[in-house]
């Protein structure tokens, strides 16, 4: 636990314009999950009297990670599928958007509900946000919305715009959230609201939840128990990883210093390798091995199509982000808190 609180502590010391968020009720959406639970600890860790509305749909999971929080003043739970109207009108001056399906396995065994959330569910809280006079928006996008690098650059930056064939199952995540930022735009336009967009590097941690399927998390868990470490491809994807910490210092940079209307891209090129280099770093730590096998066809359809995709992050950085962690700091971490 002391790892995990030192990450908390240390994100929320950082320098940034705190002051902005004393007196503020925030509602997170996602608050179970890995970034949406961390980012709260690290709300709920600042001095500033902070108001955290956290909405997910599974009592008993929050009840475990917001054990210290539950019942208290500054901390209320909302069990809520996202799909599903609010009943009551909410006040909020700040709305994060984090829940959705994050993981291979959900996109194929789930796909309806995959697009809903990042759709509907993103219609349902930006109507929330319209209600609320000079409320904040942030929307937690996905890298996954570059799609295929087209050969034409080394790096996606935020006007690029890459290949997706939409004519597949997998197509729901990447799609559903081009989606959601186009209706946080149209909600700008329409309703004068103050929106930004974060699009996340592919994000790990010691916050991940036990269902996930994306490849990173199955490499951690058969670290965990010492296991092989299975690449169900040749493992020649290139991508953009970020340790949990860093991906919520930026949603906080770009919450408190981003500008209206911009999506800005959380990575960091220290922690850009292929899925062969991930599993040799996780394999290395644990004294294992990698080894080999073919997907099932349910992996397969849930598996990135994308052969190399990574990020720009300088209009980040121009705002004063940093990464503290490497892929190899933030591996060793996470296998230490799990361990």
């Amino acid at each position: 636990m002391k790892n995990y609180q030192d990450d908390i502590n240390f994100i929320a010391g950082l320098c940034l314009p705190w002051e902005k968020l004393n007196q503020k009720t925030i509602l997170i959406s996602g608050a179970s999950g890995m970034i949406g639970s961390f980012l709260i600890h690290v709300l709920l860790q600042r001095p500033e009297k902070i108001n955290i509305i956290a909405v997910g749909r599974n009592i008993k999971t929050a009840q475990e990670r917001f054990s210290e929080y539950w019942g208290k003043d500054n901390f209320h739970f909302i069990s809520h599928d996202l799909n599903l109207p609010f009943k009551d009108n909410i006040k909020a001056d700040i709305i994060v958007h984090a829940a959705s399906n994050t993981h291979p396995a959900a996109y194929s065994s789930d796909p309806i509900g995959t697009a809903a959330t990042n759709i509907i569910g993103t219609n349902n809280l930006l109507k929330v946000a319209s209600q609320n006079k000079k409320c904040r928006f942030l929307f937690a996008s996905s890298v996954e919305i570059y799609g295929e690098n087209r050969g034409d650059t080394e790096y996606f930056d935020e006007h690029y715009c890459g290949y997706i064939d939409c004519n597949t199952m997998r197509a729901g995540y990447p799609e559903s959230k081009r989606a959601g930022e186009a209706l946080c735009q149209a909600y700008r336009k329409a309703k004068g609201i103050d929106v930004v967009i974060a699009r996340l590097a592919r994000t790990y941690g010691p916050t991940m939840l036990t269902e996930d399927t994306k490849a990173i998390s199955q490499f951690i868990k058969n670290a965990l128990e010492k296991k092989d470490i299975v690449l169900k491809s040749e493992g020649n994807q290139l991508y953009s990883y970020c340790y949990v910490a860093d991906s919520v210092s930026g949603l906080l940079t770009i919450l408190l210093k981003g500008k209206n209307g911009e999506a800005y891209n959380i990575s960091d090129s220290k922690s850009d390798l292929t899925l062969k280099e991930l599993a040799s770093l996780i394999a290395f730590n644990v004294k294992t091995k990698v080894t080999y096998q073919m997907p099932d066809s349910i992996e397969f359809e849930g598996y990135s199509k994308a052969t190399k995709a990574i990020m720009d992050s300088r209009k980040l950085q121009n705002l004063g982000w940093k990464a503290h962690w490497t892929i190899e700091s933030g591996i060793r971490q996470t296998i230490n808190y799990l361990s």
